[in-house]
């Protein structure tokens, strides 16, 4: 009899960890969202990102764009598949931001990285892609084989915020 296969993501096993902060600095693992990399001309402003009709589109270049979707198919965003490139953690809460400007070196204040924001930059020593969700609210796509890393990173970074 064949053996089924369980999907795993970089971050299986972190949930408990994660539980441990406080709302303040709340982390979470969000698995399998579809991944495309779509090439050409597009209307997006430099370093946003939007909602597009059922996907988030990021701008990365001026001819390049990083499709995303916890719930579409790689068919239906288009482009290149690189969902297994990276994986994607959620940083919200009051401290959110205090805790990512202790290892990002943006300008991570409102009046400059604000809802609809988007950056590639270094958080820690891994690269990621930032996205501002709204006040204090951010996704972070860091590649897989940096996950765990960034992930104790963060852990780490969020101690002075533990009761």
């Amino acid at each position: 009899m064949a053996e089924t296969l369980t999907r795993t993501g970089a971050l299986d096993g972190w949930a408990a960890r994660f539980a441990e902060l406080p709302d303040s600095v709340a982390l979470l693992a969000e698995p399998f969202h579809t991944m495309t990399s779509v090439r050409g001309e597009t209307t997006l402003r430099p370093n946003t990102w939007v909602e597009e009709d059922g996907f988030d589109a990021v701008w990365l270049g001026p001819d390049e764009v990083l499709r995303t979707s916890p719930f579409r198919s790689a068919a239906e965003l288009g482009g290149t598949d690189v969902s297994a490139q990276r994986t994607t953690i959620r940083l919200r809460g009051a401290h959110a931001r205090d805790l990512l400007e202790t290892g990002c070196a943006i300008d991570l204040h409102p009046r400059v990285f604000g809802a609809g924001s988007a950056a590639v930059t270094l958080l820690g020593q891994a690269n990621v892609i930032l996205l501002c969700l709204g006040e204090n609210d951010y996704r972070i796509l860091v590649r897989s084989s940096f996950a765990a890393y960034l992930a104790e990173w963060l852990l780490d970074a969020a101690t002075e915020y533990r009761g």
